[in-house]
């Protein structure tokens, strides 16, 4: 007997075997008012009054500020959408039914939302290959993964795939000596860049190697991501309260933590 629907039948399998899920968003209106939030806050920080169409304003805010302001730019833009009290609930519900899917729906996630812009040619903002097992993340998380932009190639991320993620693990203790660009060239036919455009999502399994290079591509990416789990699977060195919050509880569990046995 079945216990979930096909619709999540086939996610899994998917997940499973592809070790990601490519889905349109579940609500394209939310996603709309996340992009523009971004490029209000922009405008705002580089002090630019111009009605711009939104596309192609983030694909080229790298011809309205340098790289050696970057960083403090994302993080400008990285506090302003942490401080929005409903942001965290608007990007949940552009893939709520697909994380339920894959994750649970009693969960938690991640506090604070990270964002990463990569601007055509800059080597700083470069995530070398990793799995996030590998530095103490629970292997029950899953991430999503939002881009702002069109993205592909080297403007996207690259993930290895759950097959030659396992043919890597055989001979890792050799591999994981060398250096992480060693790393990446004894993989690189085997990685899968993500094509995601605008208006879809990515959820992907962060205990397969993934990363970027530099982005080679004309435009600038933009992208977000966060992370979210079963609240009472196994945590890793992320914890519940500090690293995770969270965000659907259910009743029964709500008892049951509450509750105790009468006193005699």
């Amino acid at each position: 007997m079945e216990f979930i629907s096909a619709k999540e039948n086939d996610l899994s399998k998917k997940y499973l075997e592809y070790g990601h899920i490519i889905q349109p968003v579940e609500k394209i209106d939310n996603l709309n008012q996340i992009r523009s939030m971004f490029c209000h806050w922009s405008k705002d920080y580089l002090e630019i009054n111009e009605n711009l169409d939104e596309s192609e304003f983030l694909n080229s805010i790298h011809s309205r500020i340098e790289a050696s302001r970057l960083n403090d730019f994302r993080l400008n833009l990285i506090g302003r959408m942490n401080e929005s009290p409903a942001f965290r609930q608007i990007l949940f519900s552009l893939a709520k039914d697909t994380i339920e899917a894959i994750v649970g729906n009693e969960l938690v996630m991640q506090a604070r939302v990270n964002l990463s812009i990569q601007m055509p040619k800059d080597d700083s903002s470069l995530l070398h290959t990793h799995a996030d097992t590998w530095s103490g993340d629970s292997p029950f998380e899953a991430v999503l993964w939002l881009p702002l932009v069109d993205v592909y190639e080297t403007k996207s991320m690259y993930l290895l795939p759950p097959e030659a993620n396992r043919k890597l693990n055989e001979n890792f203790k050799s591999i994981a000596e060398t250096s992480s660009e060693s790393l990446f060239e004894s993989i690189r036919k085997e990685v899968e860049w993500m094509k995601v455009d605008y208006g879809n999502f990515l959820l992907f399994n962060q205990t397969l190697p993934h990363g970027n290079r530099v982005n080679e591509e004309t435009d600038t990416r933009w992208s977000l991501n966060c992370r979210f789990k079963s609240v009472f699977s196994p945590y890793g060195d992320k914890k519940l309260g500090e690293f995770f919050h969270p965000i659907s509880l259910k009743a029964a569990s709500r008892v049951g933590l509450g509750y105790d046995f009468p006193s005699t």
